[in-house]
């Protein structure tokens, strides 16, 4: 049975909730609305609605000429098993020392890999988007240069593969938090899948809020593979939970916002050790000041 979604964009949060709630109420409800910042720097929202049934085209228009947003764009989605899609598409991912691996691949795993099997769901990171991918190849190169992490903690974790990945690597018990409930359900799968219960702990937290983090801290590396802008808005606990002379790998980046990061970093007392640009995105590697 095919679905369909409508979506737009416009200026400013408050008139984005605005149209979102206005959608809640149209005549063909809509089984669910997101409204979306979009990190480019645009200052635009994009507002989509998800439906059982094609909306009313008009009454589309009329709510997007109401809020000032651009006219609708409404696509019906074949029904299609997109998981089992995601699973035939999605290839292995070799990141230095990592191999990251749907089990639909479990037979390609070389055996000098560090296996990560992260198979497709509701969560973001199977390392084939370039944020991901240049988290663990950064990890890869931290540990070839001698470094171990004995107090790891990943900020915003979705699926978990960059506390997994340290797991494997090094001893201790890395905290993995996400403020979304669906990643940390993801997150605590995969750790049973990869074998790692106790090795990974997971917990739901809006960056460092949590008595497990706080506990824990400081820690002496922290991944934080998320957004610009919640990337700028942490770095004051960043620098109050990282430990001196510790490490941060921060993703999410777009390459034009990279400059504006490591300067709020700096500004905060970090040094910039890394710079990787994969495709439209950059990695980084900071490092603590010592004091």
């Amino acid at each position: 049975m095919p679905t369909f979604t409508a979506l737009t964009t416009l200026q400013g949060k408050a008139e984005a909730n605005k149209l979102g709630e206005a959608m809640e109420n149209m005549t063909v409800e809509p089984t669910g609305v997101g409204v979306f910042e979009v990190e480019d720097g645009s200052g635009l929202w994009e507002v989509g609605g998800y439906f059982l049934e094609a909306p009313d085209e008009g009454e589309l228009a009329l709510l997007s000429a109401m809020a000032g947003a651009k006219p609708f764009v409404v696509s019906e989605v074949p029904d299609v098993d997109w998981v089992a899609h995601v699973k035939r598409e999605l290839a292995p991912v070799p990141a230095g020392r990592f191999y990251v691996y749907g089990s639909h691949d479990a037979d390609t795993v070389p055996d000098d890999a560090v296996p990560l099997l992260i198979d497709a769901a509701m969560a973001f990171g199977t390392g084939h988007h370039g944020t991901t991918l240049g988290c663990l190849q950064a990890l890869d190169r931290l540990a070839t240069e001698g470094f171990v992490g004995k107090n790891v903690a990943d900020i915003g974790c979705g699926t978990a593969v960059l506390a997994m990945a340290a797991a494997r690597i090094w001893p201790g018990v890395v905290l993995a938090s996400d403020i979304d409930e669906v990643a940390v359900e993801v997150a605590e799968n995969n750790v049973k899948a990869n074998n790692l219960e106790g090795r990974v702990e997971c917990v739901e937290a809006a960056g460092f809020e949590h008595p497990t983090l706080k506990a824990k801290a400081p820690f002496d590396l922290v991944f934080a593979n998320i957004l610009k802008g919640p990337l700028v808005g942490l770095c004051p606990d960043m620098a109050a939970n990282i430990a001196p002379e510790g490490y941060a790998i921060l993703s999410g980046i777009l390459n034009e916002q990279a400059d504006e990061v490591i300067e709020v970093y700096t500004q905060n007392g970090f040094n910039l050790i890394e710079k990787q640009r994969i495709v439209d995105w950059t990695t980084l590697l900071i490092q603590r000041k010592a004091s």
